[in-house]
């Protein structure tokens, strides 16, 4: 391995989101890695620095060319330019498209336990959240078809959010999943956005199946959402890519991040997101071992320690989702009471809605002492738990 992940970086000071608590609490929860970026972006961005002048910028020929071959090499879809628009992030383009593409009053669907700003860019719309809570057999999680089809058949909904890989329960939607959400999709009129900004993180030797490749309904019928930020660390540059390759629904998207000024990209998104995109394949494998070996020693302490807890099996993401019911039917008081009595911040799983009462995620991205010092954290305050339930 060529990155020194264990590196530990302080990012106290530097108005990082989750970093902005006290000094002796340990965030776990928003979706950022506390690694730095690869060092070809770093040097990238750091001639973009150097030139001096920051001003408007445009979408390049780069960009596209990144992007373009990027999905072709690595998730076998291929994307012709006129297919790609640029938004400054995977919600903001959400938001618009709910907008948009929808009208007040009508009902967006989404599988729950879901992304939580997902309902966010629902609500703050005007329109209603429909959801289609997935089935957790012995901690695998389903897609329950026949509630499925019941719901998008109701004339009311006309847009579905589709997280693809699924956050946060760590699922890759098999091919025959996606093909039937399409067909259902596409039999009662419903647009699918799908969300795909966590499909580079995946396990070893695993692989997602893009929304618009497993068949002509779900390509035509769907706007799917890409950026490097998850993958790269990159969320804090807003860049990301809208993949339309129906004319009709591309010119109302376009139309969509146009009119709310989110089409634009700043001075630095060409120039992290090409780099990305054409130089940084290995460093992205070597996080993915990396994180892999995180998540299994989460799994294995967790295990061994902290018997009453049980990891969901996951293949996707640098998040995994800790069943807690056997101890604990509200995640909000076990969050609060965890945070306080160690300084562990975990995120509580009943902002995911379905049953996410009953789970807290937990993000892995870190250097393995850190981690260690997290499991620590989390076994303590657990023990106390049980003693003063």
């Amino acid at each position: 391995m060529t990155i020194n992940f264990d590196e530990i970086i302080n990012r106290r000071g530097t108005y990082a989101s989750k970093w902005d608590v006290k000094e002796n609490e340990l965030p776990l929860s928003i979706a950022d890695m506390d690694f730095k970026a690869a060092p070809e972006i770093v040097e990238a961005l750091q001639k973009r620095v150097e030139h001096g002048i920051y001003g408007y910028t445009d979408v390049s020929d780069k960009w596209y060319e990144s992007i373009i071959n990027w999905w072709e090499k690595r998730h076998g879809i291929k994307f012709a330019k006129e297919d790609l628009l640029f938004c400054t992030g995977v919600i903001p383009a959400i938001s618009s498209l709910v907008r948009k593409l929808t009208t007040p009053a009508e009902k967006v669907l989404v599988f729950t336990p879901v992304y939580n700003i997902f309902f966010n860019s629902i609500y703050n719309n005007g329109r209603y959240i429909l959801e289609c809570p997935l089935k957790d057999e012995d901690g695998n999680y389903h897609i329950d078809f026949a509630d499925l089809e019941t719901k998008l058949a109701d004339p009311q909904t006309t847009l579905m959010i589709l997280c693809n890989p699924h956050n946060p329960v760590g699922r890759i939607w098999s091919k025959d999943e996606l093909a039937q959400i399409a067909h259902l999709c596409k039999k009662n009129h419903v647009i699918v956005i799908s969300d795909e900004i966590h499909c580079d993180l995946v396990d070893p030797h695993e692989a997602y199946v893009p929304f618009a490749k497993v068949s002509d309904e779900a390509k035509y019928n769907s706007v799917t959402c890409i950026a490097p930020s998850k993958a790269f660390n990159l969320a804090g540059l807003q860049s990301s890519a809208i993949v339309v390759f129906e004319e009709g629904l591309r010119n109302r998207v376009r139309r969509a991040i146009n009119t709310d000024e989110v089409a634009e990209p700043n001075a630095f998104a060409m120039t992290a997101t090409e780099t990305a995109f054409s130089q940084c394949g290995y460093w992205l494998d070597e996080l993915m071992v990396y994180i892999k070996h995180n998540k299994d020693l989460i799994r294995s302490y967790i295990r061994d320690n902290i018997p009453e807890l049980r990891v969901i099996p996951s293949k996707a993401t640098y998040l995994l989702w800790i069943d807690c019911r056997k101890i604990a039917n509200d995640s909000v008081a076990l969050a609060k009471y965890i945070r306080e009595k160690s300084g562990l911040i975990l995120a509580d799983g009943s902002i995911y809605r379905g049953d996410g009462n009953y789970y807290l995620r937990m993000n892995t991205a870190y250097p393995k002492q850190v981690i260690e010092d997290a499991l620590k954290r989390l076994s303590m305050s657990i023990e106390a738990f049980k003693k003063e339930r």
